[in-house]
This record gives structure tokens, C-alpha cells and sequence, in this order.
């Protein structure tokens, strides 16, 4: 059999990735998967403890959404989305929108987190352009805040090992200082104090309000930035803050939408509309890239014009819509209302905690948080830097898949996985860190 290891090494460039780590790091080439499993070729097993970066929600080679690709495939794999259309994304907006408050009714289409994190950023300066506000040209972010990798999404994030090296390049966006609440194991919520946070955002808008054109955040959770769990009260105060002036409001719900934190989408727990709404990630299911931007009739409304008065959005992607991701996109909803997932996840969620929680008796582990179908924690008092690199490195050798954010220890497993499995996970690193490092 071919050297799949060497052959990888020799000419693959791996994403977030230094890869002279993989001089010691062992390189893992999947043969298949199935469910929670992912298999190698030498027959070895691993649980998705991180849904293969947080993208699928019910398992791999999830037969209804294997069926609808194949059905889709036999009769149309993709079009040109300007100026045709087909039924999948017809259906499929359609049945997102119903989902969303009553405003959200126009669907952008992408085909990555980041790019609908582009299309959102543009669009909000160019709706202020097209309204006459042409002096709104920065944005708003939260501190500790990650939105993406190409340039526009890398300005508005606030995670220095990813954007450094990059700043002559980026756009101008300012940053405010975001909340870190505690996990209330009683309630499964998070709280915490956030005046602070609430008064210097407002210092920030009273100064730069005029040339601020949207203020995006995560609802919730910052992923990507360690797991940061804040109040939904801070998300709410914060956001009808902005809205006094006039500012629009981004949610990037790219990991946090489709059931990720307890509900369909955390706006649903923050009390806010927001004036785009970014999706992508667990769209499809794990299946195939796709992402989408929902707005208003309002703004839609303030680029439709005359040809002439060149006010149209011209932003495009060549594989928008596409008819296979939109095939998966329409499949995951099905399961969704068939299986009745977040009345289900909940109970889930509720059984996986108490296993969750039990893991903060070491003392190596601190700041223990839930989330809805994320459970994360912080390695403290480690002998090694990279602490975060040994836990992931013992856990693949006991056959579970967790990829820690630093000494970010999470926990965010497909819908699917049974409770027997999750408290596996739970055993597996409470072992690890009975170990000194």
C-alpha cells in the first residue's frame, strides 16, 4: 500500500497547522467513517469529540442525508445562482426563514464561514453608503473575538496568533472589552457581572459611533476564542445599545447556529434581532461547504434601484447555492423536525454535564463550562506549555478525537452520540489528567 503519511507530508500544506509539529505529531489519514467513528487504515477507531471542527451535527455517512445527495446528484449538481435559480434553495430559504424572527426574510448565499462573514461586513458598509452615511467605514468587535481567515474577517477578530503578522493588511475595526461569565451547574446557565463591559462599549460609541457601520459578535460563546461563555444580558444590553446609533448589528452564528448552544439559534436566548444573521459550519451537516447570510427587508430594500444608479451588490461566489450542499442544508432540517434534536439535545446536554463537572476535582482544571452541546474547560498549573498538545495526543491514543484551543480543553460532539460514549470521553480525560505534565 502507498506511504499515505509520506505522500501527505510531501504535498499537503495542513490548515492551523505548523507542520514541523508533524515531525513528532503523528499524521492520521482517514479511511472512513461512520456516526461518532472515524476509522484509519490500519483499522484504528476514533470518537469526533470536535465534530470534524465543529461541522457535523448527526453523524458521518447520516443515511437521509447520504439519500438526498444521491438524489440530487441524479438530477442536478450545480447552476449559476445569478439570474437562475433551482427548488432546493428555493425550499430551503423558504424553511429558514420560517425559523427566524419575522424581519430576517432575505438569504445571501456563500459558500464558507468567512465569506458570509465578508458578504455581511460589505453589505452593512454598503447599505450605510447606499443611505448616505458615508463616513461609516469601521467596525465594531468584541475583545478575544474570532470571525474567520480572509482579511475582512480577520480584521474584526481579536485573536493575536492568528492576525499579527497580518495587520498592515487589515481594515480598521475597533474592539471592546467582552464578559467571561461562570457555568451555573444548577441551571446550565451562564452568569456574570458585565457593567464594565456595558459602560466602555458605551464610551466606545459615544466617540466613534458616526463612523461605525456594524458591530459583530457571537452570540453566547466565542469559539475560537477559547471557548468564551458570556451572558445572553450582556448580548442584549449591548446590542439595543448600538442600535441607538445606528449601527448594525452582525451575529456570526457560523458555529454557534443550528442547535450548537440549546437552541436553533442563539439569538433565540439573547432577545435581539440582528440585522445579519451568518450561518455555515453545521448548514449541511458536515457534508459539503455552504453558508448564508440572512437580512431584512429594509436592507434589501436599499439596494434595489435602477441599474443606473449602481447601487446593486456585486458580490458573488462561483459554487453559491449549490444544489448538493442545498440538498444536504434541506436534509439536515428534516432531521431536525423529525427526530425533535433540541428537545433531545437538552436531556443530553443536561447527563453529559454531570459527567463534565466532575472532572473539575483535578487541580490541573479551572473555569469548567457548558453550553449546550459544548463542554469546555482550562488546563491551569501544567509543567508543560503546551499542555493542550498532551492531552490531545493521550486522548487519540485511548481513541477519542479532541483538538484543544491552547490549554482550551472542549468537548463538542455530533447530536448523535449516545451517553455511554460521551461518558467514555469523560473517563478518557479524567485518566490523562490523573498524569503529571
Amino acid at each position: 500500500m502507498l506511504d499515505l503519511k509520506a505522500l501527505d507530508l510531501a504535498h499537503i500544506w495542513h490548515p492551523c497547522t505548523q507542520m514541523k509539529d508533524h515531525e513528532t505529531l503523528p499524521l492520521i489519514p482517514i479511511q472512513s467513517a461512520k456516526g461518532v467513528y472515524l476509522y484509519d487504515f490500519d483499522g484504528k477507531s476514533f470518537i469526533d469529540g470536535i465534530s470534524s471542527w465543529w461541522v457535523n451535527l448527526f453523524g458521518h455517512c447520516n443515511p437521509i442525508i447520504n439519500t438526498a445527495i444521491v438524489q440530487q446528484l441524479e438530477q442536478l449538481e450545480h447552476i449559476i445562482l445569478a439570474g437562475f435559480s433551482h427548488e432546493g434553495i428555493i425550499t430551503y430559504s423558504k424553511r429558514l426563514c420560517a425559523l427566524l424572527p419575522q424581519s430576517l426574510q432575505k438569504c445571501f448565499y456563500a459558500d464558507n464561514g468567512s465569506s458570509a462573514v465578508e458578504v455581511a461586513l460589505k453589505m452593512s458598509f454598503h447599505s450605510h453608503y447606499n443611505a448616505g452615511n458615508k463616513e461609516k467605514n469601521a467596525f465594531l468587535s468584541l475583545a478575544n473575538a474570532y470571525h474567520g481567515e480572509t482579511l475582512g474577517a480577520l480584521s474584526v477578530g481579536d485573536v493575536g496568533l492568528y492576525k499579527s503578522a497580518y495587520k498592515p493588511l487589515l481594515l480598521e475595526a475597533l474592539n471592546t472589552p467582552v464578559p467571561s461569565g461562570m457555568w451555573n451547574p444548577n441551571d446550565n446557565t451562564i452568569n456574570g457581572d458585565y457593567h464594565r463591559e456595558i459602560e466602555a462599549l458605551e464610551q466606545i460609541l459615544k466617540k466613534h459611533a458616526h463612523r461605525i457601520c456594524a458591530f459583530i459578535l457571537e452570540p453566547l460563546l466565542q469559539c475560537a476564542g477559547g471557548m468564551n461563555m458570556y451572558p445572553s444580558a450582556y448580548v442584549q444590553e449591548a446590542c439595543v445599545l448600538a442600535q441607538k446609533y445606528n449601527i448594525h448589528i452582525i451575529f456570526d452564528e457560523i458555529a454557534v447556529g443550528f442547535g450548537r448552544t440549546g437552541s436553533m439559534f442563539a439569538l433565540e436566548q439573547c432577545d435581539v434581532v440582528p440585522d445579519f444573521l451568518c450561518l455555515s459550519k453545521g448548514i449541511t451537516g458536515g457534508y459539503l461547504p455552504l453558508s448564508v447570510v440572512v437580512t431584512s427587508d429594509s436592507i434589501y430594500q436599499g439596494f434595489y434601484a435602477p441599474y443606473e444608479e449602481q447601487k446593486g451588490f456585486l458580490h458573488s461566489h462561483s459554487y453559491t447555492g449549490n444544489a448538493l450542499a442545498i440538498a444536504a442544508a434541506n436534509a439536515v432540517l428534516n432531521i431536525f423536525e423529525q427526530d425533535n434534536t433540541l428537545l433531545s439535545n437538552r436531556s443530553l446536554s443536561a447527563a453529559i454535564a454531570k459527567q463534565w463537572s466532575m472532572l473539575s476535582k483535578h487541580k490541573k482544571v479551572s473555569n469548567v463550562r457548558v453550553c449546550g452541546m459544548v463542554f469546555a474547560f482550562d488546563l491551569i498549573g501544567c509543567r508543560l506549555a503546551r499542555a493542550g498538545l498532551y492531552v490531545y495526543e493521550q486522548a487519540l491514543e485511548k481513541g477519542v478525537l479532541l483538538r484543544p484551543l491552547g490549554n482550551t480543553i472542549y468537548f463538542m460532539p455530533p447530536y448523535i452520540i449516545s451517553l455511554e460514549l460521551a461518558e467514555y470521553v469523560c473517563g478518557v480525560l479524567d485518566n490523562i489528567l490523573e498524569n503529571e505534565f
